[in-house]
């Protein structure tokens, strides 16, 4: 059994990320649970404001998101 240090503990272990559709390599990746879900309240205002926008730009700037491991880039 390992043993996690608070910090550790309370990192996110994944990420929603949103892949450019026109710049590879161009994205924006936010912490979320394992099924994508992002608390919106714990992101300060302009990660927040930035989801939103990434969100409402799905199939015109940016792919639907995808959820990953936040050590698997």
């Amino acid at each position: 059994m390992s043993l996690l240090t608070v910090t550790e503990a309370a990192a996110p272990q994944f990420e929603v990320r949103f892949e450019s559709l026109f710049d590879a390599g161009r994205a924006m990746c936010f912490p979320c649970d394992q099924q994508g879900h992002v608390d919106l309240d714990s992101l300060p205002m302009r990660a927040r404001n930035n989801y939103l926008f990434a969100r409402a730009m799905v199939g015109k700037d940016y792919l639907p998101p995808a959820v990953r491991g936040r050590n698997s880039h």
